[in-house]
């Protein structure tokens, strides 16, 4: 990497001597307008709308418009004028909680590397703001402006990120905020079952630019003269749902087909959902509690059914106890008529 900047952090008494590098970069792919017939580079010249001339960069100043055609032009010397603070310096204003500053705010990003002599102290300011769990504000004068920027570690690193001024950044006005719209409890327990039925930890490694990927890939056949490979097509988008719920559940069972779960309903139908308590549960354990829900009346009617089931036994038993009492009494009448025969014969 090449520093584009060099200058020092302000730390309080302690000053540190640092180079800048850009730390991201684009991958789009560019190209230059050329003539379709032979390839020429396409020119454009610098001239003046007044007097047709070509003009070159020492001639050429800033003008500010003030409307109606009416210009104010500004040249270098008017630049060196202006208040910054310094062009070389990162002034620490004060530390503040990173949750406090909106991601909105965050323009360019850039590496601090220590120069010289300034290891140590670069190293103190690095290990005591990782250990402060705050990130500094600061400001910096860079190309000629002076901008609003964080100062926070990344990879053992001092990240410098360049912010947006508040007044840069645009306030929302759409008719839509000025309406009464009011969504239904059911409607919003199924969109927070689609929320977690699409959770992940984020990891930015797992996805890739496929247009770039593809485009490289035309560029590289041309160059050896093959066959340009189409990719697979994409699963097309859907059509709008006019009804939101149907919308909601058949979203949550394709999540679930996508993880490689099996479908709430069994059947690929999606359960219904009818209140956010019931969202939760879902979303906790999705489809295993409605499944016990559908055998419940079985279970009632079978145990319904338990009593008439129970009646022929019962009838049998009585059976089973009136032939035993009829045998036990039939021994016992041939038991008298053997006493009884002695008696006689007496």
């Amino acid at each position: 990497m090449r520093a584009i900047w060099k200058g020092a952090v302000s730390f309080g008494l302690v000053s540190i001597g640092v180079k800048l590098y850009s730390a991201t970069e684009e991958k789009d792919i560019r190209f230059h307008q050329v003539h379709r017939d032979d390839g020429g580079r396409i020119r454009y010249k610098r001239t003046c709308s007044v007097c047709g001339e070509e003009v070159s960069y020492d001639d050429i100043a800033k003008g500010y418009d003030l409307g109606g055609g009416e210009l104010v032009i500004l040249t270098d010397a008017d630049f060196a004028d202006l208040p910054l603070t310094s062009s070389r310096a990162i002034d620490v204003l004060e530390f503040v909680p990173a949750e406090q500053v909106d991601p909105i705010l965050y323009n360019k990003a850039y590496f601090l590397e220590p120069e010289g002599t300034a290891t140590k102290p670069y190293v103190l300011l690095r290990d005591a703001l990782a250990d402060s769990e705050r990130v500094a504000i600061v400001k910096v004068a860079l190309r000629q402006r002076e901008q609003l920027a964080t100062l926070r570690v990344r990879d053992g690193v001092l990240l410098l990120n360049t912010m947006l001024w508040p007044d840069e950044v645009r306030t929302p006005d759409f008719g839509f905020l000025d309406e009464d719209l009011k969504v239904r409890p059911p409607e919003l327990a199924m969109a927070a079952s689609l929320i977690d039925s699409m959770a992940g930890e984020f990891q930015p490694d797992a996805f890739t630019d496929d247009y770039r990927a593809a485009l490289q890939e035309v560029i590289d056949a041309k160059v050896e003269g093959r066959e340009v490979v189409q990719p697979a097509e994409e699963e097309a988008a859907p059509a709008a749902a006019v009804d939101l719920m149907a919308a909601l559940k058949a979203s949550v069972e394709r999540a679930r087909v996508a993880r490689g779960e099996a479908p709430a309903g069994g059947a690929g139908e999606p359960t219904p959902i009818s209140s956010a308590r019931s969202a939760k549960q879902a979303a906790k354990a999705p489809g295993s509690k409605s499944a016990p829900a559908k055998k419940t009346p079985a279970r009632k009617a079978a145990a319904g059914r338990t009593p008439a089931k129970k009646t022929e036994p019962a009838k049998k038993t009585a059976a089973k106890k009136t032939t035993e009492k009829k045998a036990t009494k039939a021994p016992a009448k041939k038991t008298a008529e053997k006493k009884t025969a002695p008696r006689k014969s007496a």
